[in-house]
This record gives C-alpha cells, structure tokens and sequence, in this order.
C-alpha cells in the first residue's frame, strides 16, 4: 500500500485490479444518480474555520459509540459482495477493523456468513439485517447474530424495493458471476483477482447457504433475492425485530425528523441518517443536507449516525460538527479492499484517522468530542 495518500489513491488501486462488474456495482447509485452525487457535492460546500495560535500539540480522536470506546468516530459500513472485491473480504475487512479499533458491519447479502467471520476473528462485530418476506428465515438470521456474539444489530430499512442501477442490469450481474464471454474477458484481464478467488471459502452467498434451494444455480439465487425485499415492511416489523434482539439496536436509512422520531419510538439505541448511499431513492436529498435537523430532532433519545460520501477525515469533522456521533464508511474502506486486502482497508482507516488529526489541529480542535458547529464557517 506504498504510495497511497488518499481514498482517491485507493479506489484507482480497486478500478485496476477488480473486474468492472464489481467496479461497478460499488461505485454505481439508482437511476440518474443524482442523489449518489449530492453526498459528495453538499459535503464539499462546507468549509471549515481555520484557527491558529492554539496549543493542538495533544490531540484525541478517540471517543465512544453505543458506550464502546473507538479510535476515531468512524465504523465500517454494511457492504453486499465484499468478499468479491477480495476473496473472504469480510474477514479481512473484519481483522482490519478489529486492529484499528473501530467497528466493522457484516451485511445479510455478504459473501462469508456470520459464522465465517464469527470463527476466524474473535470480536464483536455489528450484524446489518434486511427484513425479508421470509419472516422465518429473519428470525434464523437474528438467532445466528445472536450465536455469533455480534455487539449490535443494524436494521436498514430503506429497501423495501430495490432501486435499479442501471451499470448492474447492463452488466447481468451475478454471483458468482455468469460465465459469459464479456465476464470471461473480464476475469482474465484480473488473473491476480482470479487466482485469490480460487483459494476462496465461498463464492455466493454465505448466509443463505442451506436455506435456499438451488443455492448453486446463479439464477436462483438472484430470482429468491430480487423477490424477497418486502414492500409491506413497517414500523411494527421494527418492534417485532426489536421484541427479538437482545442487543443494541440501529435503524439505518433514515432521511427525515418524522421516521427519526418513530425508530426511536420502536426501541432504536441508534440511528443512522443514510440514502443508502444514493443507491435507493434518486432524486432524494443528500444525507449531509438532512443530518443537522434530524440530529436536533432526536436530541439525547438515542445516538445518531452518519453515512453517505464520506471520503476523508475532514468529512468525517463535517458531518460531527453537524451532529453526527460517528459516520458509517463504506465505499471508502471498500476501495481499500478491492486494492490490497487487509491491508489495503487498514490503509484506508489510516488515512481517514490521520486526516481527521491534522484537520483538527488545524482548526484548533484538541478532542473530537469538542467538535461542533464553531469549527464551520
């Protein structure tokens, strides 16, 4: 990982080494994509207050999320297909989280299963659940978090339908991949790529292995998924998933102060202000934008979390000073992923913890718990 210096630094790294397809289904948001581009556009209009004379000498970015002490305000997104940007992507995304300090979230449609990454790295990571039709196979979901001794649950509520990117149906995305003469091409054009993947532990999905029939037929696989997101899906859902899991519970893809209230409401220890980072409803407004009123709206009735753009540490002081506890990183760790493994997202860590240090130094910050609005202009 010589030579990185930034995110940017890193996702060029991914777009070399990684076929397109999965390229493409990281980088790609819904539709026109103008909701994935207002992330980034309305977090690069804030500026931040340049303060001089003021002893920085000692700084701390340490601070806590749901009552765990983290190294710096940041945890690892949920990721579908992490562990096809990296063979068993999820447990290096895991060991590298553990490593540094911060949480790591394993998401429902993953490559390893809770179980994969539950036995290969002792510590408590967060389990990210869509609510599908399938109820029974839900609970059982619950149920293996549970076994797996994750430190909390993250229930992400805004797929109920699946917002369509467009790069994704042009490309017949599949997993694994559809042998295809395009995606034949383009395996051989990545042969490092393709050799860690033969050492693999799996190449589908891990937490559905055992409950979906036809597990090894792609179209199978994508038929059962792609009819399972539930429409009908509401607030009593959140109670019932709640009357389920013991542990701390965080409602993700919120976007207004009304469903803010409501998860709070239904028993949510935290929220996390998301658009599901543009990938969802096109044409909605960007998380940066929404964040400030939803965080006043909450108050102290539970912890309210950022994703959605989150591409160095003076993001991460944006979306602080604007009320967030933490942000949720996701394509950012992933680039890291995708260019060296392990590795490569304990490069990407890095470099959002030492950006986030000299940011606050250079805006006369010594703790990130003093970060608020004052280091704005």
């Amino acid at each position: 990982m010589a030579g990185m210096t930034c995110v940017e630094d890193l996702r060029q790294a991914a777009r070399r080494r990684v076929p397109r397809v999965f390229n493409d289904y990281l980088e790609a948001g819904s539709y026109a994509e103008q909701t994935l581009r207002a992330n980034r556009a309305d977090l690069e209009r804030i500026t931040l207050k340049q303060r001089v004379l003021v002893d920085v000498e000692q700084r701390d970015t340490a601070t806590t999320i749901l009552g765990e002490k983290v190294s710096l305000p940041v945890a690892l997104a949920p990721i579908g297909l992490g562990g096809m940007q990296w063979a068993d992507g999820e447990i290096l995304a895991c060991r590298a989280a553990k490593t540094a300090g911060v949480p790591y979230t394993m998401s429902t449609m993953s490559i390893c299963s809770i179980e994969d990454v539950a036995e290969a790295v002792d510590y408590p990571f967060w389990f990210q659940l869509y609510v599908m039709k399938d109820r029974g196979f839900v609970r059982s979901l619950v149920e293996r978090a549970i076994a797996g001794r994750c430190g909390a649950l993250v229930l992400t509520v805004d797929l109920q339908v699946l917002g369509q990117r467009h790069a994704d149906v042009r490309n017949g995305l599949s997993v694994p991949p559809a042998l295809k003469l395009r995606t034949i091409l383009d395996i051989a054009a990545h042969p490092a790529w393709a050799a860690r993947m033969l050492t693999a532990k799996r190449w589908n999905f891990g937490n559905l292995a055992g409950h979906l029939k036809g597990e090894d037929d792609v179209r199978a696989v994508a038929d059962w998924v792609a009819h399972q997101f539930d429409a009908t899906l509401n607030w009593s859902d959140v109670e019932w998933i709640r009357s389920i899991w013991p542990g701390k519970l965080i409602v993700k893809g919120l976007l207004n102060t009304d469903d803010a209230r409501s998860a709070c409401a239904a028993g949510a220890d935290a929220i996390v202000v998301s658009n599901h980072g543009g990938r969802q409803l096109d044409g909605a407004p960007s998380t940066i934008s929404m964040l400030p009123r939803i965080a006043e709206a909450v108050g102290s009735e539970a912890e309210v979390l950022f994703d959605g753009g989150v591409r160095s540490g003076q993001d991460v002081m944006r979306a602080l000073a604007l009320g967030a506890r933490a942000c949720l990183v996701g394509r950012a760790y992933v680039y890291g992923l995708a260019a060296g493994g392990e590795a490569g997202v304990a490069t990407a860590i890095d470099i959002l913890h030492k950006e986030l240090s000299v940011t606050m130094a250079l805006t006369g910050t010594r703790s990130v718990n003093e970060i608020d609005g004052r280091v704005l202009n």
